[in-house]
């Protein structure tokens, strides 16, 4: 079982990297890290399973988790990859419905968790930040329907591009791109599930992407050199220019 521990003092700076989080009031970001407590999960531990109960607002704080779900076949649906400072959970916060999806933690890793009961004894003397919530719901629910989109219309070395600068920006399309992350620790297997697609069939659209000079390929990851330039191949960010 996950161990729980009050969370570490000085913790609001490094949430504010998120941009969904530096967006939302002073007094609602304060309310989040009063009420949370951490979690402490092994290598493969589960946080939370499909069909659970909505226990709370997450957010990953130290190495990663695994979003996804069981199919029928006993093959694991890998539909994100979490990593710092990154929040999920506000869908079943919201319809208090039962969790979508598990969340499994890929290494050790940390994790922030708002209970749901306290969170929502705070909004209901503070309605107008129901609002926040709504915003990170919809931020992912607009992500959903481009993924949608590119899976008609890009190319696979196209979406692997963009999936993988997504993942240099933790998925935070409204966050400053001043400097992406340069090295994502995410295997082919991994990226090869996110994208419905063989092993093989990533590794070629991998050495492609290496070829023309923007990532190489690491033993367990795979550095970006060019993130911006992976951005504009898949059709966004068009505007960015990459940081040296």
């Amino acid at each position: 079982m996950p161990s729980r521990s009050a969370p570490p003092a000085g913790l609001l700076p490094a949430l504010r990297s998120n941009a969904w989080f530096a967006a939302c009031p002073a007094d609602f970001q304060q309310a989040l890290v009063d009420a949370a407590r951490l979690w402490r999960l092994a290598p493969g531990e589960i946080l939370f399973e499909r069909g659970g109960e909505p226990e709370g607002l997450c957010c990953v704080i130290a190495g990663a988790l695994h979003i996804g779900a069981l199919k029928a076949d006993g093959q694991r649906a890998l539909l994100a990859h979490l990593e710092p400072y990154q929040w999920f959970g506000e869908v079943s916060m919201i319809d208090d419905l039962p969790r979508t999806h598990d969340a499994v933690a890929d290494g050790d890793a940390a994790v922030l968790e708002v209970p749901r009961a306290a969170l929502r004894d705070w909004l209901a003397g503070h309605p107008a930040h129901w609002q926040h919530l709504a915003r990170l719901a919809t931020a992912k629910l607009r992500l959903m329907f481009t993924v949608l989109e590119d899976i008609q219309q890009l190319t696979l070395e196209q979406r692997l591009a963009k999936r993988l600068w997504l993942t240099a920006i933790g998925y935070d399309q409204a966050a400053p791109l001043a400097q992406p992350r340069r090295h994502i620790r995410v295997p082919q297997e991994q990226l090869a599930l996110m994208l419905g697609v063989s092993r093989q069939s990533v590794n070629k659209a991998l050495r492609q992407l290496e070829s023309q000079g923007l990532l190489a390929l690491r033993y367990g990851g795979i550095e970006l050199h060019d993130p911006a330039a992976l951005g504009r191949l898949a059709g966004v960010a068009s505007t960015l220019e990459s940081p040296i």
